[in-house]
């Protein structure tokens, strides 16, 4: 009888694994779920593929899901959505923000693929030239969530000026500076420039 448990278990990891080996997107960088996993720091640093791209997917429930619901490419393109797994989605965060979730899917699926796509490779390369010019080795996790919040026009503004009038400071100042201007439009918008953990069983709010 132990033997049949575990060759029953064995035979479910096994089957598991088989099924998100199929888990395959064309857009890696935009999540089934609505995630801009392209302006994640896991993507950046290579450890992610971004949704779809490989390995990194296997503990993701909502990737089964769709592999059980006509592979669909995006969420909103099943007949279920929105259903219970987006219940709550955008309350707290993971290695990249999810407060703009469901509104990004949302935008996604009215500009349509090629627009948002424009706008989230112009979003990388700013993302990316913010953490080359204004990094001081602790700023990453916030220039990631603000880039992913903040509208494309703010993002170039603000990097405009921080070019224009940052070239006598150090890379200390150049990045409270950069982190300032960010914190400053963030708090305009009402905007929290910081990843949210989900509360556990008991913590206060």
């Amino acid at each position: 009888m132990i033997l049949d448990c575990l060759l029953n278990r064995e035979q479910f990891i096994y089957g598991r694994g088989n099924l998100m080996k199929n888990f395959k997107r064309e857009n890696s960088l935009f999540s089934l779920c609505g995630l801009n996993c392209g302006l994640c720091p896991m993507n950046l640093n290579q450890n992610c593929p971004g949704c779809g791209g490989g390995k990194g997917n296997q503990s993701c429930s909502i990737a089964k899901c769709s592999l059980q619901h006509k592979n669909v490419e995006y969420c909103y393109q099943c007949e279920n959505y929105p259903c219970p797994k987006y219940d709550h989605i955008d309350e707290f965060d993971s290695f990249i923000t999810h407060q703009r979730q469901r509104l990004d899917m949302e935008k996604f699926k009215a500009l349509g693929a090629e627009r948002y796509l424009a706008e989230q490779q112009r979003k990388k390369a700013l993302l990316t030239h913010l953490l080359d010019a204004y990094n001081d080795g602790r700023k990453k996790t916030l220039f990631c969530v603000a880039v992913n919040l903040l509208e494309l026009h703010n993002l170039e503004n603000i990097i405009s000026e921080l070019d224009e009038n940052t070239s006598t400071l150090t890379l200390k100042e150049k990045s409270a500076h950069a982190a300032s201007l960010l914190q400053a439009a963030a708090e305009k918008n009402l905007i929290i420039l910081k990843l949210r953990k989900k509360k556990g069983p008991g913590k206060p709010n």
